[in-house]
C-alpha cells in the first residue's frame, strides 16, 4: 500500500515543490525549460566564482534552500531521489558563465548518478571553454570497511556549501576554493539513524522495521543502513552514533580527539518531531563535552531530509578559528539558520531563579489553634478528593481525557505532603497564597491553573481583615479571576457553576450578625445543586465544549469536585463546633 502524500501528481511533484519555493522567495528565479533555481541577482556576480550543486528532490530544504548570497549560486534538481539531467546541469553552468562569473565549482554528493551526470556536464562545459571544477563530497561515517564506491554524500555537504560560499563571496579564485573545500571535506563525518523508512511518492515504504528496532547508518534515499539495533533512550542512541562515527578502527571515521573543536549539525531526516530533535541535540552536546570535545557551533534543524523519514543524522566538522569565520560569514540563504557567533561549550546555560518576595510575618502563632484548625480542614478536603478519584475520572471520560480525579488526587497528595513539613500558616491570606503556589506547581492541567488563580485572588481581601465579610469578598475576588482568565461563565458547565452558586449564598456573610455555619450550609447545598444541574447544560467552555451536548448526560466532574471541596470544608468546621 502506497503512503498518502499531499501532491498534485507523482510525476510533477518535484517541479511543483521547486516552483513553490521560488514563488515564495524573491531571491530565487527558475531557469526556463529546466528544473534549475538560480539567484535572482545573478548579474551581480560578475568577476566571482559561481557555486552549483543539486541532486534528487526529496531532500528539502537541500539544495534550493541554500541558494543565496554567501552560499550557492544555483541548484539543479532531479526527480525524487533521482540525479538531475545532464542537459539541465549544463544549462545552469552556461547561465552563470554568461552572467559574467569567472568559473564554476560543482559541489556534488558522492552517488554514482550524480558523479556521472555532473561530471559529463562539466566535460561538455569545459569543451565550450567554460572553467569548471568539481568536488565530490563523501561524509558518511557508517561503513567500517570502504568499498570502491566510497563514502556517501550526506548532510555534511551543506557545510561545504557554506564554506565555499563564504570563500566565493570574499572573491577567492576557482582553484583555491576547490582546494580549500576539498581539505575541509576530509575533516567531517555524518551518521544517520531512523525509526522507520520513508516512501517515494507513489511507492511503498523502502524497508520495514520492527517496533523495537532502529536503523543505524542509513543514507538519504530510503536505503537500509549498516545494521539494526534495539530501540533505546535518546542518550543511548546518541552515544552509539558518536562511538560509531569516531571509532578509529573504522575506515570512515572522523577523528575527534579530546581537546578538538567541532561544528555539530543535528539534522532532521524529515519526520522527527521538534521535541525529539531538541532531546537529541541536548544529548549530543552533553556527550561530546563529556569526551572533552568543544562544540564551537551547533546547528539544529532540517537541512537535508529524506522525505518524511522519522530519523536524525549527526554531522561533526573539525574546525579552527579561520574555518569558523567562514561558517559564521553572512548569507541570505533561506534555510541556513541564524546561529550565534559564540561557542556552545563554555557558555553559561542557566541563570539563578528570581528570589521570592519576603513574606510578611504571620501575626498569629504558628502551630496555634487557628493553624491546627486550618490543618484539619485541609486534611478533610484531601481525604474527600482521594475518595472521589475514580468517580471523577469516570465522569471526565465522557467529555475529557478521563483524568479529572487523578488531577485532584495529585493536588490532595501534594497538600498532605506539605502538611507533613510543618503546621500551615494561621494567616488566611498566607495560607491561600501558599496553597495557590503549591497547586500551580503540583496539580497540573487547567484545574491547577484555575485553582491557583482563584486562591491567589481570594488571598488579597484577607490581608487586612479576616471577618466574614472579608471571606465573602475573597470568594468574589476568586470567582472574578477565574472568569477573567478562564473565560467561563455561570451556565457553561464547568467548576465555576458550583463555586458561583456557593458565592451567591456567601453574600449573606456581608450582613451584620451573619452566622458562619448556617450560611455555609446553604452555600454547600447550592453548590451541590448547581453541580447536579450541569448534566443538563450545554458546555460553553473547557474541553467538553467540543463534544456534542447529546453525549453529556453526567454532571461536570470539575463542578462535582468543587462542590465536594466546599462540603468537606463544612464538615470539618462542624466537627470542630465552630
Amino acid at each position: 500500500m502506497t503512503s498518502k502524500k499531499l501532491l498534485n501528481s507523482v510525476v510533477g511533484c518535484a517541479d511543483d515543490a521547486l516552483n513553490g519555493l521560488v514563488a515564495c522567495n524573491p531571491q530565487l528565479q527558475l531557469l526556463e525549460g529546466h528544473r534549475v533555481a538560480l539567484r535572482s541577482d545573478l548579474d551581480s556576480l560578475k568577476g566571482k566564482v559561481a557555486l552549483l550543486s543539486g541532486g534528487g528532490s526529496g531532500h528539502e530544504p537541500a539544495h534550493a534552500g541554500f541558494v543565496g548570497k554567501g552560499m550557492l549560486t544555483g541548484v539543479i534538481a532531479g526527480a525524487v531521489f533521482t540525479s538531475p539531467a545532464v542537459g539541465s546541469i549544463l544549462a545552469a553552468i552556461r547561465a552563470v558563465a554568461q552572467a559574467g562569473t569567472v568559473g564554476t565549482l560543482l559541489i556534488v554528493k558522492n552517488y554514482t548518478g550524480d558523479r556521472l551526470n555532473f561530471g559529463l556536464a562539466r566535460e561538455q562545459a569545459q569543451a565550450e571553454g567554460i572553467p569548471v571544477e568539481m568536488v565530490v563530497i563523501g561524509d558518511d561515517s557508517a561503513f567500517t570497511v570502504l568499498k570502491k564506491a566510497g563514502r556517501r554524500g550526506l548532510c555534511g555537504t551543506v557545510l561545504i556549501h557554506k564554506v565555499a560560499g563564504a570563500l566565493a563571496e570574499a572573491g577567492m579564485g576557482l582553484e583555491e576554493i576547490t582546494n580549500r573545500v576539498s581539505v575541509v571535506a576530509k575533516a567531517m563525518g555524518t551518521l544517520g539513524v531512523s525509526l522507520s523508512s520513508c516512501s517515494v511518492p507513489g511507492s511503498k515504504p523502502t524497508f520495514e522495521l520492527a517496533s523495537n528496532e532502529v536503523e543505524l547508518g542509513l543514507g538519504i534515499h530510503g536505503e537500509a543502513g549498516v545494521r539494526r539495533v534495539k530501540m533505546a533512550t535518546a542518550d543511548e542512541i546518541v552515544t552509539l552514533m558518536l562511538n560509531h562515527m569516531t571509532d578509529a578502527s573504522s575506515a570512515s571515521h572522523v577523528p575527534v580527539p579530546s581537546g578538538s573543536s567541532v561544528v555539530l549539525m543535528v539534522n532532521n531526516l524529515g519526520g522527527l518531531s521538534f521535541l525529539e530533535l531538541g532531546i537529541i541535540a541536548d544529548a549530543a552536546v552533553r556527550s561530546l563535552e563529556g569526551r572533552g570535545v568543544k562544540v564551537a557551533r551547533a546547528l539544529v534543524g532540517t537541512f537535508m531530509s529524506a522525505l518524511e523519514m522519522p530519523g536524525v543524522s549527526l554531522t561533526l566538522l573539525l574546525v579552527d578559528e579561520p574555518l569558523l569565520k567562514l561558517i559564521d560569514a553572512e548569507t541570505t540563504a533561506a534555510a541556513w539558520p541564524n546561529v550565534a557567533k559564540v561557542s556552545v561549550t563554555g557558555r553559561k546555560r542557566s541563570r539563578a531563579a528570581p528570589t521570592e518576595p519576603r513574606e510578611a510575618p504571620d501575626p498569629t502563632e504558628a502551630g496555634g489553634i487557628a493553624s491546627k484548625q486550618m490543618a484539619l480542614v485541609l486534611e478533610r478536603v484531601c481525604t474527600t478528593l482521594l475518595s472521589l478519584e475514580e468517580y471523577l475520572n469516570a465522569l471526565d471520560r465522557a467529555a475529557g481525557d478521563g483524568d479529572c480525579g487523578t488531577t485532584h488526587s495529585r493536588a490532595a497528595r501534594a497538600i498532605q505532603e506539605w502538611l507533613k513539613e510543618g503546621p500551615p500558616p494561621a494567616s488566611p491570606a498566607q495560607l491561600l497564597y501558599k496553597l495557590s503556589v503549591l497547586l500551580l506547581e503540583k496539580m497540573g492541567g487547567s484545574s491547577g491553573a484555575l485553582y491557583g488563580l482563584f486562591l491567589t485572588a481570594a488571598a488579597q481581601p484577607l490581608k487586612s481583615k479576616t471577618d466574614l465579610p472579608a471571606w465573602s469578598a475573597a470568594m468574589d475576588a476568586g470567582l472574578e479571576a477565574m472568569q477573567k482568565y478562564g473565560k467561563a461563565a455561570p451556565g457553561d458547565r464547568t467548576m465555576l457553576d458550583s463555586l458561583w452558586a456557593a458565592g451567591q449564598e456567601l453574600q449573606a456573610w456581608k450582613s451584620p450578625g451573619a452566622d458562619l455555619i448556617s450560611v455555609l450550609i446553604n452555600a454547600v447545598k447550592s453548590a451541590k445543586a448547581a453541580a447536579e444541574a450541569t448534566k443538563n447544560m450545554e458546555a460553553g467552555a473547557g474541553r467538553a465544549s467540543y463534544i456534542s451536548s447529546a453525549q453529556l448526560d453526567q454532571p461536570d466532574p470539575g463542578a462535582v469536585a468543587a462542590a465536594s471541596i466546599l462540603s468537606a470544608i463544612l464538615e470539618a468546621l462542624q466537627s470542630q463546633d465552630m
